[in-house]
């Protein structure tokens, strides 16, 4: 896509999530539907995951219930991205937060 989209891979990968999360905004304003949903999910993600880092479970949880849903239509690739996998690794992350549990870390993986 852009440099901006893989800068934000990137960050997500290294847990700067809040970096992430404005790396990938900037490629989402610029896109179109059906792209435009599914990162806008990637951006949930990243924020919710923030929102867990700094002791907002609540947020995450709510943000990651929108996320997941934004990611539900997306291809199982995207972008060279597993998403089959990312999802798995977002429901996994929802069940935690439902459960109280530490967050299991995960990255986006490229095919």
């Amino acid at each position: 896509m852009n440099d901006r989209f893989n800068q934000g891979v990137a960050f997500f990968n290294s847990g700067r999530f809040f970096d992430a999360h404005e790396a990938w905004e900037d490629t989402w304003r610029e896109s179109s539907e059906p792209e435009r949903q599914w990162l806008q999910g990637l951006v949930q993600v990243a924020v919710a995951l923030h929102h867990e880092s700094i002791g907002n479970r609540l947020g995450a949880k709510s943000v990651l219930a929108r996320a997941a849903a934004n990611l539900g239509g997306a291809p199982r690739e995207f972008l060279a991205l597993d998403f089959t996998g990312f999802r798995e690794d977002v429901d996994r992350s929802r069940r935690e937060l439902e459960a109280g549990e530490p967050l299991t870390r995960f990255t986006i993986r490229h095919l």
